[in-house]
């Protein structure tokens, strides 16, 4: 398959570039150590067309490609990981089940404030009992006089409590289950925020991605009108594998920027530092690092361009993406891993980015599937 890309994705590529590299990059350590939500960068990202890239013009997004989708977000997280999984969660999770699945009402309501970075989406998927056994969901939501009445909890939700959140698309029971032996009836609902019975927890305190917004969500008696129901009744759970699928090649785009990042401040220092009278990019230990993490990380974007193509094309992408996922995210902590141990004592000090993208690397095994969960996919794809 050809990779070459077209002018219009490298401009997007070299844009994306330069924006990362002139305005998050001067700020991204200062916003990981006080764990401040980026919104002027945020802003700046929608005034560029960047938070609406896969959506069409008609609905204020900027008519982009899927391709086109990833170099953004592998320029981002070459910089700064919580600004990238800003504008992820937001693309990938928050406003594509509204295009996807919503109504024409839905989508002319809620996609032009969030294609122009106005506003920001979320998807509340995960419960404490519903990670990896997503059917597991146990938020209920009871039609009661032709509105949804909302109770249950959602966690690590991404995006939905900073001050210019607008909704969330969560997952909710949505009927009796009279018979064990069936599945259960899973629906998508849209909940915008300041809605009575809907509250945003207090942010978590994380490892890494400290500048983004991640938070438990609770409902209570929350009541929503009966047409926030997202598609069909019932059909939530297509919808959201669906989702996820999508949200997968995104957070892979994630796992080669920040392996790509990290060989880039490895290689930097490795030029400047010297030992025994030369720089230490002169011996062959590190140059053997250097070398497998640029071949890794060559590898992997391809893949990952591959399951870009794949969607785009309108061809099943569900195997690339997984391969792309579970590939990536093992990449990055690898790569970070390397880049710190090529820093020494330095690699260790907060001051220098390697130790940011260290910590903000573990999360790309997990968060959209797990490891484990990419290779139960991939497994049954092969026919295993």
């Amino acid at each position: 398959m050809n990779f070459d890309l077209s002018p219009d994705h490298e401009l997007i590529r070299r844009t994306v570039r330069e924006f990362a590299q002139g305005e998050v990059a001067p700020q991204a350590e200062e916003l990981d150590r006080t764990k401040s939500f980026p919104y002027e960068i945020v802003a700046k990202l929608g005034s560029l067309g960047l938070m609406g890239i896969p959506f069409p013009l008609q609905y204020g997004g900027s008519g982009g490609d899927t391709l086109a989708y990833v170099l953004a977000v592998e320029e981002l997280t070459r910089v700064d990981s919580s600004v990238a999984i800003t504008l992820c969660a937001h693309t990938s999770l928050g406003t594509q089940p509204i295009y996807l699945f919503g109504s024409e009402e839905q989508k002319q309501q809620w996609l032009p404030q969030l294609c122009s970075g106005e506003r920001l989406g979320a998807f509340g998927l995960t419960e404490p009992e519903a990670g990896s056994d997503a059917a597991n969901t146990r938020t209920r939501a009871q039609l009661v006089d032709g509105e949804w009445v909302i109770n249950g909890a959602k966690q690590f939700i991404t995006n939905a409590g900073t001050d210019i959140s607008a909704m969330v698309c969560i997952t909710a029971v949505t009927g009796e289950e009279s018979d064990p032996a069936r599945p259960r009836e899973i629906s998508n609902i849209i909940v915008p925020n300041g809605t009575p019975g809907y509250e945003p927890g207090q942010p978590y305190r994380k490892m890494g991605w400290n500048a983004s917004d991640t938070r438990p969500l609770t409902f209570s008696d929350c009541r929503v009108a009966q047409q926030n129901l997202l598609g069909q009744r019932g059909v939530g759970f297509k919808q959201f594998l669906r989702v996820l699928d999508i949200g997968r090649i995104g957070v892979a785009a994630m796992g080669v920027g920040l392996a790509q990042g990290a060989l880039d401040q490895a290689l930097a220092y490795a030029k400047e530092r010297r030992a025994f009278g030369k720089p230490i990019s002169k011996f062959q230990a590190i140059q053997g690092k250097l070398a497998d993490m640029s071949s890794e990380i060559e590898a992997a974007r391809l893949l990952v361009y591959k399951a870009a193509r794949e969607k785009d094309s309108g061809r099943d992408f569900s195997l690339t993406a997984a391969q792309a996922k579970l590939k990536t995210g093992r990449l990055a902590v690898r790569c970070a891993e390397e880049a710190v141990q090529i820093h020494g004592g330095y690699g260790f000090i907060e001051e220098y980015p390697v130790c940011r993208f260290y910590r903000d690397a573990k999360i790309l095994t997990i968060g959209e599937g797990t490891d484990e969960m990419q290779q139960m996919v991939i497994a049954r794809a092969l026919g295993a």
